[in-house]
């Protein structure tokens, strides 16, 4: 304790400039591992994305020969005498439509909220059919008032059960998906899973409208299954024209209320979900390279320093710092700690002044000082008086250990 108040009077030395920053050759060594990482896991994403966009294109496209392409639905339609166009805008899906036109909308929940209005109001003026695939709660309320979507259903196949003629004929066939249900009359629902059907035909004043749970009775692998072949061609070919519309977000009608495409609805949500699979890995990294919490590990330090030393150095750069504050404190510190295992004191105590001055006032009664400031006061207000603060504690520990 002597030598760290002497030492804060001696003049103060200025210390030789060392360099902390590391160099590139350290930084790169430090922070090459998580970069490898995080190369790796996005040259991983752009192939997983690149795959599975080649795995999903074609979805239900007229013109695809993929495992989930309809290729063979169109070409049994277009033997029936059916005349096909497939169109990926809503302007062309809308002038298309009439009272001998059948309206398949691949995706009705993709579509936006005008995009639905507007649709909606060609099914009601157009007379034909339209038939939509997999509308859930996004579409349904405003393609199809008046029908709710239920809880979804795995595809299986099922039968009909309704009166359907075109389901009649068909007879089993996989569906599942969305479910629907309505108080409306006058409707047909076919395909039941538990209460509510897959299948859903509601009738208008003059066409009507068709909701299917699933599309995937119009896959290129299922057509040849169950009578998937004899719905799909019973609910697209009751019209001599087919009008197939597969929403595209190249499509300018599913800009917004103000006239701008969103952002994030030109993104595909394959990448969407890339990205945030590599902020994710970004996140491990970064926990894994972070500093550790735990005990502390000791290990053999390189040059052996003398502990006076350190001290020296300590009391240095308090004093550079005109820092006898914290100085001050320190003394005060390391005396109370040193004083409540002779005075009988908990260390959890030491520090508190109402515990620790009157076991000081107990073992000295007759001592002259001014406890509270000696062991709790203010700091310093000149190296001098810090001295002497250092000399006094010296003093008051010396009378309790003899005490």
């Amino acid at each position: 304790m002597t030598s760290v108040s002497t030492a804060a009077s001696t003049p103060a030395s200025t210390p030789a400039s060392t360099s902390t920053s590391p160099s590139a050759r350290q930084i790169w060594t430090r922070f090459r591992g998580p970069l490898l990482v995080l190369v790796v896991l996005l040259i991983a994403g752009i192939v997983m994305a690149a795959l599975g966009s080649g795995e999903r294109h074609g979805r239900l496209d007229p013109r695809s020969a993929d495992p989930i392409g309809s290729r063979a639905v169109a070409e049994l339609l277009k033997n029936s005498g059916v005349s096909l166009d497939v169109v990926t805008t809503l302007d062309s899906a809308t002038s298309a439509a009439g009272p001998g036109t059948t309206l398949l909308v691949t995706a009705p929940d993709l579509l936006t909220a005008s995009q639905q209005r507007t649709l909606r109001a060609t099914m009601v003026s157009s007379g034909g059919r339209t038939v939509l695939l997999g509308a859930g709660p996004p579409s349904v309320s405003t393609l199809a008032p008046g029908v709710r979507a239920e809880s979804p259903v795995p595809v299986a196949a099922r039968a009909p059960h309704c009166s359907l003629a075109t389901a009649g004929e068909a007879g089993t066939a996989d569906l599942g998906g969305e479910r629907y249900s309505t108080d409306a009359s006058g409707v047909d629902a076919c395909y039941p899973s538990g209460d509510a059907p897959t299948l859903l035909r509601v009738a208008g004043s003059t066409g009507d409208t068709v909701l299917l749970g699933s599309p995937d009775l119009l896959y290129n692998e299922r057509l040849a299954k169950q009578g998937n072949a004899s719905l799909a061609l019973g609910l697209l070919g009751s019209r001599p024209h087919l009008v197939w519309y597969l929403p595209s977000l190249s499509d300018a009608s599913a800009a917004d209320e103000s006239g701008q495409s969103g952002f994030f609805a030109l993104i595909p949500p394959g990448w969407l979900w890339g990205t945030l699979q590599l902020f994710l890995a970004a996140v491990l990294a970064a926990l894994w390279r972070a500093r550790r919490l735990g005990p502390l590990v000791t290990e053999r330090l390189p040059v052996a320093v003398r502990a006076s030393e350190s001290t020296e150095g300590r009391a240095r750069l308090y004093r550079k710092a005109n820092a006898r504050d914290r100085a001050a404190d320190v003394l005060r510190t390391a005396t109370r700690d040193r004083l409540a295992p002779l005075l009988g004191v908990p260390p959890t105590q030491a520090h508190a002044p109402e515990t620790l001055l009157p076991a000081v006032s107990a073992r000295l009664p007759g001592a002259e000082r001014d406890l509270p400031t000696l062991l709790f006061g203010a700091a310093p207000a000149d190296d001098a008086a810090l001295i002497r603060l250092a000399d006094h504690l010296d003093a008051l520990e010396r009378e309790v250990r003899t005490s």
